[in-house]
């Protein structure tokens, strides 16, 4: 079966990795795994055979006839559900899923990798769990390795843990990307930091996107007021009024937002 390069078909071949994926994810008897991007379902018999139900979403419906073929025991059983679509167009909703009782276990392709992690980290039925194959410096700057943090890493962490599990180069897979790739783990996703400090999503972001929009300036420049006001607030929070966007914490960040409510609004 050729593969499909608009897609961004690349096969894990990885005994090793597929071990980290299924063992990064607690995968245990009883529990549904959301899959997505199954290609020719070596993780997904990893996953079956922990003793999981299975949620396989696939997009390339040559595959999905494979797949049905493979599985026919475990879809007769009701222990693999095969749904042949596009990941970013279906709702958890539409696939039985409840908020926290669900896990992602994903190699998805990569172009896809922001709009995917936007749409379940905030989604009101959000997973407890992902594990997701990414693109290696993707993976680094979400767990921000270089202690830089940047919109996608703060994006990640307001929902969750994110860590760094395991790197895999890219002769482990078939066809050969033009880049390496990693593990990355996201643990106890929820959504307390909004809920407990009272911030709205979209404001949050809204301050953090526009922050960032000229990282190479001083935070104090960047922030939706005037700088006299964005001086007082760094100095009354002890950062250092020459502190740039990345070097700002999640915690800072939601205290600057909490300081800046009005003006986000505004």
């Amino acid at each position: 079966m050729n593969t499909k390069k608009s897609l961004g078909q690349n096969f894990l071949k990885s005994k090793e990795a597929i071990r980290e994926i299924v063992k990064s994810a607690y995968v245990s008897d009883g529990e549904t795994i959301l899959e997505v991007g199954p290609g020719k379902g070596v993780l997904t018999r990893a996953i079956l055979d922990a003793g999981a139900r299975v949620i396989a979403v696939e997009k390339d419906d040559r595959l999905t006839g494979f797949l049905s073929e493979r599985f026919s025991g475990e879809l007769s059983l009701g222990r693999l559900v095969i749904v042949n679509g596009d990941i970013l167009k279906k709702e958890p909703s539409e696939l039985g899923l409840e908020r926290g009782k669900y896990k992602i276990v994903a190699n998805i392709p990569y172009y896809i990798t922001g709009s995917f992690l936007r749409k379940f980290l905030s989604s009101p039925l959000h997973p407890s769990v992902m594990v997701l194959m990414l693109q290696k410096e993707v993976a680094k700057r979400i767990v921000a390795s270089d202690r830089k943090e940047s919109i996608l890493s703060i994006s990640v962490k307001s929902y969750g843990s994110p860590k760094y599990v395991l790197s895999v180069p890219r002769k482990y897979f078939s066809p050969e990307p033009n880049v390496d790739s990693a593990i990355v783990l996201i643990d106890h996703i929820n959504k307390d930091f909004f809920t407990d400090s009272g911030l709205d999503e979209n404001d949050f972001f809204k301050l953090v996107k526009k922050s960032f929009s000229q990282k190479r300036k001083k935070l104090a420049n960047n922030l939706p007021c005037d700088k006299s006001k964005s001086a007082k607030i760094l100095s009354e929070m002890g950062m250092d009024k020459d502190i740039r966007a990345e070097n700002v914490s999640l915690d800072g960040w939601k205290r600057i937002a909490l300081a800046l409510r009005n003006d986000i609004i505004a």
